[in-house]
């Protein structure tokens, strides 16, 4: 009798995941216009308020540079507007137009918070094998020194590597 094909079963668990979070990418821009990664930057200007664009970066996981590229196009699309700190000239803040603050309305629940959800509701147990399997998986396809955020998009920006 022959052993099963494991690895097959494998490779296709993790195709589905990345398909999940292709779709889910496709999903958001057709339901406001904006990438995963803009939609982060949005939801985290609202939840901080006055933010600079390293706090802002760590916040969401992606480098500074990024964040910035981010901000430019939310700006051409006026949904977000730089203003300068009264305190220092220097210091310029990204804050929420109305326009902005009305996108983040028809924004649907993000892949990456429907599985935190779930995966939190797991016991203990079950996470650190969730976890140490995925770790060894990376490891199996020589991606653990691969950067990358805790965004589920396919095409999300990735931290620089040379911070």
């Amino acid at each position: 009798m022959q052993k099963p094909a494991y690895w097959q079963d494998v490779l296709i668990s993790l195709r589905k995941i990345i398909r999940a979070t292709d779709l889910q990418s496709k999903r958001i821009v057709k339901a406001c216009g904006l990438t995963i990664p803009q939609v982060m930057v949005l939801r985290a200007i609202e939840d901080l308020g006055t933010v600079t664009v390293k706090h802002l970066s760590d916040e969401v996981s992606l480098s500074q540079a990024t964040v910035t590229t981010i901000l430019n196009r939310l700006e051409e699309r006026q949904l977000i507007e730089r203003i300068r700190s009264a305190s220092d000239r220097r210091i310029v803040n990204p804050r929420l137009t109305e326009q902005g603050i009305g996108i983040l309305t028809t924004v649907p629940p993000l892949l990456h918070e429907e599985f935190i959800q779930r995966f939190e509701s797991l016991q203990d147990w079950e996470k650190t094998q969730i976890l140490s399997s995925l770790q060894h998986i990376a490891s199996m396809m020589d991606a653990q020194s691969i950067d990358a955020s805790p965004l589920l998009d396919i095409n999300a920006p990735h931290k620089d590597l040379n911070k």
